[in-house]
This record gives structure tokens, sequence and C-alpha cells, in this order.
């Protein structure tokens, strides 16, 4: 006997299929955050839609993040789509009618992972004063589980369907697939070793006394990042700091990867350049990037907004043989589940925590690189290569908001609302769906 998973994201009845009622009035969203913070925030604004029976308005790109970038919906995702493809769900139109551009609107902050209960009676309540609710905020504004199965698998249709990205960054994306390709099945490496992402963490593991003290004044001069004083080797000890490019080149390694190994890096600029990658270049040569791939002709387009430079790189790895984050951020979670949604596709985590204990015996002289460290390494990561498994709930002893914070996002694995489990019989042939 042998078990499979098939996508099962359309509607499980028919009675849970109906087209949206008369609409109760106009919901506006402002998005925020990066490219796939905003990704899931706009996929739970849909299902926030259908719960409190409105009309959504095309949702608004942050402007204001750390990356300042000025693009609007329909530079980034296919608009035209996204409002054809949920039509049978959600109603969309693109701006807020004009006869509503004046009345007054219910600004709210929609309360963190919050479920049914919460939007049928305190947000719908809205429509007896109000004929437009703003959402100030979209990122986790809806619960993980315990939702019905109609709006779990709305979520999944919106992201994983309907939030495909703009006809021209999607052929830029096939083409960067297309010679990445070329050199052979790859490995898309999210290498988050980036300036913002080392200032935020406060990770200045291996870098120069100049290096952390410019890291520590973009922290310190960054009003809304609020933690500021970081104590860089606990973060690390922690398992709470990207991996450096010589910690991944040691990782690839000892997993096995050869040396011709393609790599695709899915990154932003990496912080210090060439003098942080040269133990990555010396053992992994075919290392590829964007830049690499296109020229600045072909990329020009896309520049100067980093939302659709991520977008690339998303659309890169997505389509990888292999996908490794270096780190558990945005990007990390969203191509993961995305490749979960796919089929499973190999997705490697890296158990940072341990890995840099052993990194560090590495160093100290304690063990050898080769069989030693590869034996280890192996062993570590033998049930953290995207195998099929159902989404984690809170850890235990966890309580109010900490408990939601703990579970693993609906996004990163949306197993087992819209992807279901079939065993077939090669005696037979027949197969039956398992629950």
């Amino acid at each position: 006997m042998s078990f499979f998973f098939i996508l099962c994201a359309n509607f499980s009845s028919s009675s849970e299929s109906s087209a949206p009622g008369e609409s109760s009035g106009y919901l506006l969203v402002h998005t925020n955050g990066g490219l796939n913070q905003m990704r899931a925030g706009i996929c739970d604004m849909v299902a926030v839609a259908r719960i409190i029976n409105a009309t959504l308005v095309v949702p608004e790109l942050d402007k204001n993040s750390f990356w300042q970038d000025t693009s609007i919906f329909s530079d980034v995702f296919d608009e035209d789509y996204f409002i054809s493809s949920l039509a049978s769900d959600v109603k969309i139109v693109r701006k807020l009618p004009k006869d509503m551009s004046g009345v007054t609107k219910a600004v709210k902050h929609f309360r963190s992972w919050s479920g049914m209960d919460y939007y049928k009676e305190e947000i719908s309540s809205l429509w007896e004063d109000y004929k437009v609710i703003r959402a100030a905020k979209s990122d986790s504004r809806l619960a993980n589980n315990n939702l019905p199965p109609d709006i779990q698998k709305l979520r999944c249709r919106a992201c994983y369907e309907a939030l495909r990205f703009s006809p021209q960054i999607e052929a830029m994306g096939k083409l960067l697939v297309d010679r990445m390709r070329a050199y052979g099945p790859y490995i898309a490496l999210h290498l988050r070793y980036e300036k913002d992402m080392l200032a935020f963490s406060g990770c200045t593991h291996g870098l120069s006394v100049a290096e952390a003290d410019e890291l520590k004044k973009i922290r310190d001069d960054t009003s809304y990042w609020k933690i500021k004083d970081i104590d860089s080797e606990e973060q690390r000890s922690k398992g709470y700091c990207p991996l450096t490019p010589t910690e991944v080149a040691m990782f690839l390694t000892a997993l096995g990867y050869p040396s011709n190994t393609p790599i695709y890096i899915a990154a932003g600029e990496i912080y210090g350049g060439d003098a942080h990658m040269g133990e990555l270049l010396t053992r992994y040569p075919l290392l590829m990037s964007k830049e690499k791939l296109a020229s600045v002709e072909e990329l020009e387009p896309f520049l100067k907004h980093a939302s659709q430079m991520a977008a690339l790189d998303y659309i890169v790895s997505v389509a990888s043989a292999v996908f490794i984050p270096t780190y558990s951020g945005n990007m990390a979670r969203a191509v993961e589940g995305h490749r979960r949604y796919l089929g499973h596709q190999k997705t490697v985590t890296p158990d940072r925590k341990l890995l840099v204990r052993l990194f560090d015996k590495v160093e100290r002289g304690k063990l050898r690189e080769g069989r030693p460290l590869a034996t280890r390494v192996i062993e570590l990561h033998k049930k953290r290569q995207g195998s099929p498994r159902k989404r984690k709930g809170p850890i235990s002893g966890t309580k109010g908001m900490d408990r939601f914070r703990s579970e693993e996002s609906f996004y990163v694995n949306p197993l087992p609302d819209c992807l279901c489990q079939r065993q077939s019989s090669l005696s037979t042939g027949t197969s039956s769906a398992i629950r």
C-alpha cells in the first residue's frame, strides 16, 4: 500500500461553494512588510472579506517599510487575474467607488490571529454604522487553525493560484528559471545575509568591529525596530541568526552536494560582498544570481523595486530542485509552503542551533570536516527535507498571544486543509481517500 497527496483546495461540498451574497460594504486594506508578508496578508484579507461579506478593494501595498518601494498592486501582481479568479468567492473592485470616497471609514487594527467569532461578531457589527472598513494592517490577522474548511481552502486558492505575479515579472522569472536549468538541477539558496537582516537580528559573528558598529547604527536609527541592544553570540547560540556564507559552504559539503552543483543565490546584496563569500565561492563556483543570469537591460524595469526583485527570487526558488533557506524569515516560510502545496518538493531546513555548535567544534579542532561532520549533519536533517506532515500546533504550555505565535503558520504548511492524503493499492489499482 502506498500513500500520496493531491490538491483539494476547491470547496469540499456544494453547500460551501455558494457565491458571495449581497455585499455589506467595502473592505480597504493597507498591507505591511516586505513582499511575502504582504502576500500572506492579502490572502488573509480575501478570506476576511468572505467572512464579513465585504467587497474587497484591491489592497494597497506598503510603501513605508525599510525598502521604500513605490510599487502598486498591479506592478507586482496580475490584478485582472486576481479579481477574475476569485469572483465566485469574493467580489473585488480596483478602487473604492467615488460616491464612497467621502464617507466616514471605520479604521481598525484587526486583532492578531483572530477566528470566525471575532470577525462575524465584532467586525461585522461595524456595518451597522459604516459602509467602509479600513484594515490598517494585514499581517497575521487570521488564525492559522480552527477555521471552516471552505475558508482555509479559499486562503490556498488565493495564495497559490489567484495571487500570481504580474506578466512582466512572470516572464522574467521564467527566463531566469530556464537559464538556471541550463546548468542542470539547481539549489535555490535563500542566503539571508543582507545588511537589513543582519542589522535587525543583531548577528555579527565573523564580522569586523567596524562592520558590527555599522549594523548597530542602522538598528539604532530604525525607529520601528524596537529591540536595540542585542548579544550577537547569544542570538547565534539559540539558532536565531542566519547562517553565514562560510557556514553554508560547510553545510552543503556535509550534505554531500558536489562542487559542480549549480546554486542560485536568492537574496539581495550580500553584506560585505566577496569578502564574505570567498569560502562558498571556492567550494561551489557555479554560484548564480539574477544579476549574473540577466543583463542590466533585462533587469532594469525591476531594479529600483525591492518587492519586484524579491518576486523574481521567489519564482526561481519555487521552481528549484532543492530549496535551502539560511533563516526562517517570511520568504523562507512562503516558499516552503508553496513547494509543499505543489507536491512536497524538497526543502532542506537547516537546524541552525545545532549546526553552529558543530561548526564551532570544527573551528576549535574538536571535530573534523569530512565524514565525522557529514555523518552528524545528515542525521540531523533526515526529517527536515519538506516531507509530508500535518501543520504543527502551538508549543505546549504557551498561553495567550504567545500560543498563537508559536504555531506553525498556515502558509508554511497547508496540510491537511488543502492537501488530501490518499492511498493506492498496487494490486487493484484502486484508491480511496483517508481523512
